[in-house]
């Protein structure tokens, strides 16, 4: 009877720790590569009609991130998709935001989504996307860590990053969370 009290007790000590253990997250290499000593801003995931797309998680460099002035710092928005799409539907989705969002001109989402198109792999669950803006030129994209591309157009850097961004994005909940601990510190 002692030993299944003290290890119940010991349990209760333990788990909480476990718990935390599992939610610690390790920042990518490659994020750390393009931000330095960067920090997670927040996470979140990303449903449509009740289906996981990706879970989401939004790094930011020393000086974070203001929804005021997004274009001052790098970012990483690092994107881990919880089922299998083609690329060029991820580019189609992507257009398609902008165009919500009235970013870019006609011409300009047709020249990035050509751009996406080409640079946009097929995903399968567990794939990480990193896209990681670069001020005032545009940004380059990771598959698992290893580089993609780069798209060097700073209004399709703002515009892209704006689907999850921006205020007025069709994903509020998720905006919210990733911006969590974004301001600069």
């Amino acid at each position: 009877m002692k030993f299944g009290r003290r290890s119940l007790i010991a349990l209760t000590l333990v788990l909480p720790l476990a718990t935390w253990a599992d939610t610690a997250v390790t920042l990518p290499a490659h994020v750390k590569a393009e931000l330095g000593q960067a920090r997670l801003a927040g996470h979140g995931t990303f449903r449509w009609l009740g289906l996981k797309i990706y879970d989401a998680q939004f790094w930011v460099g020393d000086k974070g991130y203001l929804s005021g002035a997004p274009g001052v710092a790098r970012f990483a928005l690092d994107l881990r998709y919880g089922r299998s799409l083609s690329g060029k539907k991820i580019a189609e989705s992507s257009t398609d935001e902008m165009k919500k969002l009235n970013l870019g001109t006609p011409e300009q989402r047709a020249v990035w989504r050509s751009k996406m198109d080409n640079l946009f792999p097929d995903v399968q669950e567990g794939t990480h996307i990193t896209g990681i803006y670069l001020p005032n030129q545009g940004a380059r994209f990771y598959r698992d860590g290893v580089g993609l591309g780069e798209i060097m157009d700073a209004d399709f850097g703002r515009a892209f990053f704006a689907i999850w961004l921006d205020e007025k994005t069709s994903a509020g909940s998720l905006r919210e969370a990733l911006l969590a601990d974004a301001a600069p510190r």
